[in-house]
């Protein structure tokens, strides 16, 4: 196949051709597809219904909850009905979209990351000046600058992507349209294409990773300064779910595309995937929560008002 053009579908990677596995596969990802669903939804809808959540983090922490949403619906569900109709194909048109959207969900997740990691580091290290520096504006700024990223990167990709002829089939060794697979089936002449693009998201996520580094380092030295142990406790415990979500989200992303070839098979492939692809948007929201009681009482507040709201319908019909 001389271009992308000569074929109208790519073939992704099944877990496997068993079909008793394949329906097992199916039931897994559909409990972690509404895992997600249901605790990104509670966080949604808790914080934008508690006016005691109108904060900085909380803002950030909804603008998060919105891209594991986005995140796993681009890839989960188009799995999942390939695993349950036993079929590979996608389109290619629909591949591209799931390019674009799974590049901008995820670069504009990391860009939010980053942002928030600017906000704790403003709260601990500066509380004096968080109301000056972290106001609504501010905020809103920050927020639809890592969208913006996101989105612009993510048409930078795909352009680049889908514009190059390919040469080596159609065949994807992965459960969904990955960025790096579709650059394989590239021929060798647009290399300078891809390594250009490439460069500049390496560039622009060490960037990141730096600014998120320094950002803790700096974070760490001022919780150790708190005199009380209360201070530091409750210091750690703002800074520590957004810290375990980075550090999930970088080293897995950072392994699947830096680890040695030697190491690399189809099976390790789909289990790293998952890991930073389903697996984050689901646990997120259990990580925030775990030890957040404003976070928990807000969704205790919800789940009463939805009882509530079932028995008045209840009484009236």
């Amino acid at each position: 196949m001389s271009n992308g053009s000569s074929f109208n579908e790519f073939l992704l990677l099944a877990f496997t051709d068993t079909r008793e596995l394949q329906l097992l596969h199916f039931s897994l990802f559909l409990g972690i597809y509404l895992a997600a669903l249901l605790g990104n939804g509670l966080i949604i809808t808790a914080i934008t219904c508690d006016h005691h959540l109108h904060t900085p983090m909380y803002f950030f922490l909804l603008n998060l909850s919105l891209l594991d949403l986005g995140s796993i619906s681009t890839s989960v569900p188009k799995s999942m009905a390939n695993s349950l109709w036993d079929t590979k194909a996608i389109s290619y048109s629909g591949c591209a979209a799931q390019v674009f959207f799974l590049v901008f969900f995820v670069l504009a997740e990391y860009f939010l990351l980053t942002v928030m990691a600017y906000d704790r580091f403003v709260a601990i290290c500066k509380p004096l000046h968080y109301g000056i520096l972290m106001d609504s504006r501010a905020c809103v700024k920050m927020a639809a600058t890592a969208w913006g990223s996101g989105f612009l990167n993510a048409l930078l990709h795909t352009a680049n992507a889908f514009s190059i002829p390919l040469c080596q089939g159609n065949v994807l060794k992965q459960f969904y349209c990955a960025l790096p697979q579709i650059l394989r089936l590239s021929c060798s002449s647009s290399y300078l294409r891809k390594s250009g693009v490439t460069v500049v998201s390496v560039c622009l996520g060490f960037g990141c990773f730096i600014f998120i580094v320094l950002s803790y380092v700096q974070i760490f030295t001022a919780v150790l300064r708190i005199p009380s142990a209360q201070g530091r406790h409750k210091a750690f415990s703002t800074c520590l779910p957004h810290l375990v979500v980075v550090s999930l989200f970088v080293s897995t992303i950072i392994f699947a595309n830096l680890k040695p070839p030697s190491i690399s098979s189809s099976a390790l492939d789909l289990v790293v995937a998952v890991l930073y692809l389903v697996v984050p948007p689901a646990v997120n929201p259990l990580i925030y929560s775990m030890r957040n009681k404003e976070l928990k009482d807000a969704g205790r507040k919800l789940i009463q008002w939805v009882q509530l709201g079932s028995c008045l319908r209840k009484l009236q019909s």
